[in-house]
């Protein structure tokens, strides 16, 4: 009788720890909460490139691992009340992409670990303390690289040798822009350019600000990196080309859009890595220890189908260079 009393106590114990071990599991399931300044259909590429990331570290989504998005569709102001809904979610993990979107992830809390994806300058905005220690709860990928925006002028130059005067439109309403801007007045006249800023506030103003390019006989255009932009690139490029303007855009979306070029690193190729960072995070690292990572590669693509439709004949030298080439 004792040994059936005892059989039966080990049984239950087996059975509560087989349950204990059930509950555990089931509460190890981390979640990721992604809060995107751009549209879903502008960031498509990119989220897919995300998953990827994860499905080659041994994550598939609804099984070990749940991804809750948020997109801002360019709307800056939309991202504080799109990131108190990501907290409500209690993730273990905030995926964000540009400046913005990591300001609004930053400022809402210090203690849930976020991963960027591609903000433009991590140190000057505040996000990180330095690249090699970040400090905090923020690390990931900064896209920042200074000569960025004096290669995208040169581009322009070598691609309209007679090139005098280059117009910028820019997003206002993100932070990140105005020290971008700078840099690049530097480099126009390094270049011997002179650089037309036209700041935008959001989609009604990008005819007005094409009519005032026109108006001032720019020569070329060249669009500043931006959630707002991205999510509106179709009309913009297509503005672009009504107006016969030879542009440079920061991301190949654009060029895929009906832009002439594009030159910058793969955003593809920085979501893809960051499933790593939230990989090391989820296994325990802290982010203040990861050292955010630049981006080593750049991509030139050109598309001569818009070469084509604004007269223009894109020179050898420039087409040598280019990565990929949309005909």
């Amino acid at each position: 009788m004792k040994n059936i009393f005892r059989l039966t106590a080990i049984i239950a114990i087996l059975l509560g720890c087989g349950a204990m071990a059930q509950a555990q599991q089931a509460k190890k399931i981390p979640r990721i909460g992604v809060l995107l300044s751009g549209s879903r259909s502008s960031t498509s590429t990119n989220t897919d490139a995300f998953r990827q990331g994860l499905r080659e570290l041994g994550y598939v989504e609804g099984q070990n691992i749940i991804i809750e998005y948020r997109w801002g569709d360019g709307k800056e102001g939309s991202l504080p009340n799109l990131f108190a809904e990501v907290m409500r979610l209690n993730p273990d993990v905030i995926v964000t992409g540009s400046t913005p979107a990591v300001l609004a992830a930053k400022n809402a809390t210090r203690t849930i670990p976020i991963v960027m994806t591609n903000s433009s300058d991590a140190v000057r905005d505040g996000l990180v303390a330095s690249l090699a220690r970040p400090g905090g709860n923020v690390t990931g990928l900064s896209i920042f690289v200074p000569e960025l925006t004096g290669k995208r002028l040169e581009l322009l130059k070598e691609t309209v040798p007679k090139l005098s005067r280059v117009a910028t439109i820019w997003n206002t309403a993100n932070p990140g822009n105005t020290p971008l801007l700078k840099d690049m007045e530097v480099a126009a006249r390094e270049l011997g350019l002179k650089l037309q800023s036209v700041g935008i506030r959001g989609p009604d103003d990008l005819e007005g600000a094409f009519a005032t390019i026109a108006k001032s006989h720019a020569g070329a255009l060249n669009v500043l990196s931006d959630a707002f932009m991205a999510t509106n690139r179709t009309l913009i490029t297509g503005l672009a080309l009504k107006n016969r303007l030879p542009s440079i855009y920061p991301s190949d979306g654009y060029v895929q859009a009906g832009g002439l070029m594009s030159y910058g690193p793969s955003l593809t190729a920085t979501y893809q890595r960051a499933a790593y960072f939230v990989d090391k995070i989820l296994k325990g690292a802290k982010p203040a220890d990861l050292p955010v990572e630049q981006p080593t590669r750049f991509e030139l693509v050109v598309n001569l189908k818009t070469a084509k439709q604004i007269g223009l004949t894109i020179p050898p030298n420039v087409l040598a260079r280019a990565d990929r080439v949309i005909r």
